[in-house]
């Protein structure tokens, strides 16, 4: 028999990094799953993905600009690495699409959920290094639902200064918001320090699947151009692929011509079902809600372990809650939260009754009977 000797193997570190995901996370949830044991169908709240539901459906404005692109044929070729020029100047005088980002991750949290989730600006302060070189704002917030305040955004970029440092603002979310903070754009300080802001389609307009977004730089000053981090981005976005250049054929009439009355009916349904989660969860023994959700798709739920007589962590009560009910939620340890809860509000009203009712039964069978 002759041996063989092959020199490539399995590049462990990748799988490392892999395991790391949310997405990974999620999998290995719903590895737990038996719906033909529990007899309930999935209910799958760990992740912002309201398009499965009809009530969430997107614009019809926005699938008449997809299928205009592509009858157009004027855009079956390859696009430059920052994106057309339709889709990157578009006229419009609220967004101005710059190009394409690959996701981002946030795997360290600074937050006070005693102050409503609050960036704890005197912990960035304590945490940077030489080897620090941006604050990341997610607002509307993920995974929390919190929106920020004009004055704390203020403090923020005041920080990023004080540090020489810019803000990445995450700003997927934008003008999603249904409570009484108005949402304010990290642009607005840019003349205190400079703001790279990511935003997409994904999530306002309900076509997570379209993969589609855009890096806006406000920086009037001129930091980020004299530091050379302008060119470094246009220099990522070549060596990476963007997104089908029919999606960007589309964005012009997207943006431009999405009514208004669209926006106000998808923040009227997530504002129900994020009141309706909140109160209803005040019935569930051992899970705690600290603040309502004011915007985005998701709220923050606090575990008392101490009231579990079977329940580990964050993590063994998703693999658990999926494997008795059919039921996915995120770990808060996904994303640096441990002994938390992410749950997605943004389903159908049943939904959201039925998954209600799975977590409290759960949470019942599972507690501690003195």
């Amino acid at each position: 028999m002759v041996k063989e000797e092959w020199r490539f193997k399995a590049n462990n570190e990748v799988h490392a990094a892999a395991s790391l995901t949310m997405r990974n996370i999620l999998e290995l949830i719903m590895g737990n799953i038996d719906v033909t044991q529990t007899g309930k169908p999935m209910i799958h709240l760990g992740h912002g993905d309201p398009s499965v539901y009809p009530c969430f459906r997107t614009s019809p404005v926005v699938e008449d600009a997809l299928v205009e692109a592509i009858r157009s044929a004027n855009f079956n070729c390859y696009a430059t690495g920052a994106g057309i020029d339709p889709a990157r100047r578009p006229n419009y005088p609220t967004y101005e699409a710059r190009a394409r980002f690959s996701s981002l991750e946030v795997r360290h949290f600074d937050l006070l959920p005693e102050k409503g989730w609050e960036v704890d600006l005197d912990g960035v302060k304590r945490l940077a290094d030489d080897k620090t070189v941006a604050i990341v704002l997610i607002n509307p917030g993920n995974p929390s639902g919190s929106v920020f305040t004009y004055e704390h955004m203020q403090k923020i970029a005041e920080t990023a200064r004080e540090l020489g440092i810019l803000v990445i603002a995450d700003e997927v979310y934008a003008h999603q918001v249904f409570g009484e903070k108005p949402f304010i754009p990290m642009g607005v300080f840019g003349a205190i320090a400079p703001v790279v802001t990511i935003g997409t389609l994904s999530k306002r307009w309900i076509v997570p699947g379209w993969r589609f977004g855009w890096i806006a730089v406000t920086d009037p000053v001129g930091v980020l151009h004299k530091t050379g981090i302008v060119s470094s981005l246009k220099s990522c976005l070549v060596i990476s692929a963007e997104p089908p250049t029919v999606i960007q054929g589309a964005i012009p009439r997207i943006l431009k011509s999405t009514p208004e009355s669209f926006f106000v009916n998808i923040n009227k349904l997530l504002k129900e079902a994020a009141d309706m989660f909140y109160e209803r969860l005040k019935e569930i023994p051992l899970l705690a809600c600290p603040h309502k959700p004011e915007g985005s798709m998701f709220v923050l739920v606090k575990l008392n372990l101490s009231g579990f007589y079977d329940v580990v962590d964050d993590t063994d009560f998703c693999m658990k809650l999926a494997k008795e009910e059919s039921m996915i939620l995120l770990p808060g340890d996904a994303v640096g939260l441990k002994n938390w809860l992410r749950v997605s509000f943004a389903a159908e009203p049943k939904v959201l009754e039925d998954a209600i009712g799975r977590l409290k039964a759960f949470c019942l069978r599972h507690a501690k009977h003195y």
